[in-house]
């Protein structure tokens, strides 16, 4: 008879493996262009730009793992905050990010 531990991959189905789609909204409807950078996408301004909805609003769904992600938008050029974040925390640079809590 096999151990129990042999029959399942270590961390298999662990959350921290998982991702899950996140919906990102920024409302800036005098704005040109959007994007939102992060811990996920090396702080990137270009990985994830962000499509105007018809509201003015700025949507982007990405899928991001089991953990805390910081982030801030990018509105013209211009780092802006979301006041819909679970927080505000300094990134590595000591700037202020948003903070979003996936689980």
């Amino acid at each position: 008879m096999q151990p129990a531990s042999s029959l399942f991959a270590p961390n298999r189905y662990s959350a921290k493996r998982m991702s899950k789609p996140v919906n990102f909204v920024c409302v800036a409807p005098a704005a040109k262009q959007v994007s939102l950078m992060g811990d996920f996408n090396g702080w990137n301004p270009e990985a994830h730009p962000m499509q105007r909805q018809p509201d003015g609003a700025w949507l982007l769904q990405v899928p991001l793992h089991h953990g805390h992600h910081q982030y801030r938008f990018l509105v013209d050029a211009k780092p802006v905050l979301d006041p819909r974040a679970s927080g505000v925390v300094r990134d590595r640079n000591g700037e202020r990010a948003s903070l979003i809590a996936v689980s």
